[in-house]
Formats: structure tokens, C-alpha cells, sequence
């Protein structure tokens, strides 16, 4: 299993069902932060639903269409990055996020976030990377800011969460301007 270090005592891993356990003690701990904005801790409510999770995208990543990696602060599952759709053929992917509270503010998804992207232009040739964020979720907005993304418009009412219709913000980076742009080389950014 590789690791990758963010900095500051962070790493970026695979999260696979063997981490069903911690994964989720993570969920529990940031249930209802997490669950404002995302349906996350709707699929992991106790073990076996946990390991279900995990095992989808296990299942995602061995026919390329999909990838989960935890972030793990002072060695504790703290949050994660996913690709919930990948599909190279159309060089087109889906990037997402999630942090329990402990871990906000620290920059940590913005780190791996950049990571997961990298990986997703420089070797696997995707071309459109695509971030949803709810017009709620300031922070997710202003990851995708960070990263150098474009505001592409909103979805409205594009999906069904707890009974209720939600609008979704659409942002995304293309390969060419994620070349172009030298910024987040710069530390702060």
C-alpha cells in the first residue's frame, strides 16, 4: 500500500474494506457535518454497510471507473477524496470530498484534491475534470476555487437528498489550463 505524505503530519492512502472498521468510527465522528451536505453517511450507518461502501468503489477501481483514498492526520482516517466516476475512454472524471471537523481548515482536500488530479491528467490522459459542490457548501466552492476551477453554472434540483431536491453547483478544470497554471506550485495556494 503506498502513502503519500500532505504535509503536517497528513497522508493520502487508499481506503479499501479492510478499513471498514475505522472507516466507520470516521463516519460517526463526523456524521452530521459530513451528511449537510452529502449522502456519505447514509451508505455507512454500521459495519456491514461500511464495508459495502468500501467494496463499490474497491469495485470501481478494479474496472477503472471509480477510486476512494482516506486522508489520515496523526495516523486517525480524518476525511478522504474520491474519483466517483472515472471514465478514461471519455477523458472525463468526477472529483469529490469529505472532512470530518476535526480536520477542517488545515488545507488538507485542497492538497489531495491537487494529488488525485495530478494523477488523473499526467497519467491516465484524462481531459475534464468535474467537481459538484451544493451552493450551501462554501467550503467545496472554495476548494474548487483554489484549484484553479471554472464555475460552470448550476444544476437545479439535480438530486434527491432526504426527501428534499437540491441544486448543484457545476465547476471544473481541462487539462490545458491545469498545465497552464503555475499557481499551485506556489506554496498557499
Amino acid at each position: 500500500m503506498f502513502a503519500i505524505s500532505l504535509g503536517d503530519g497528513a497522508e493520502l492512502r487508499p481506503l479499501e474494506p479492510w478499513h471498514a472498521e475505522e472507516f466507520l468510527a470516521h463516519m460517526d465522528r463526523g456524521r452530521d457535518f459530513i451528511g449537510a451536505h452529502m449522502e456519505l453517511p447514509d451508505h455507512a450507518t454500521d459495519l456491514d454497510s461500511a464495508r459495502n461502501y468500501l467494496q463499490r468503489y474497491a469495485d470501481k477501481a478494479a474496472s477503472d471507473t471509480g477510486r476512494l483514498y482516506g486522508i489520515w492526520l496523526d495516523g486517525t482516517l480524518v476525511g478522504g477524496v474520491s474519483f466517483p466516476k472515472f471514465d478514461a475512454a471519455a477523458g472525463i472524471c468526477e472529483a469529490g470530498c469529505w472532512l470530518e471537523p476535526a480536520a477542517t481548515g488545515r488545507g488538507l482536500v485542497a492538497r489531495a484534491v491537487r494529488l488525485i488530479i495530478d494523477w488523473a491528467f499526467n497519467d491516465r490522459g484524462i481531459h475534464r475534470v468535474q467537481w459538484f459542490a451544493s451552493p450551501n457548501n462554501t467550503p467545496s466552492i472554495n476548494v474548487a476555487k483554489r484549484l484553479g476551477m471554472t464555475r460552470e453554472g448550476v444544476l437545479r434540483e439535480t438530486y434527491l437528498y432526504r426527501g428534499v431536491r437540491h441544486d448543484a453547483e457545476v465547476w471544473s478544470v481541462l487539462a490545458p489550463e491545469w498545465q497552464g497554471d503555475r499557481r499551485r506550485e506556489e506554496p498557499g495556494h
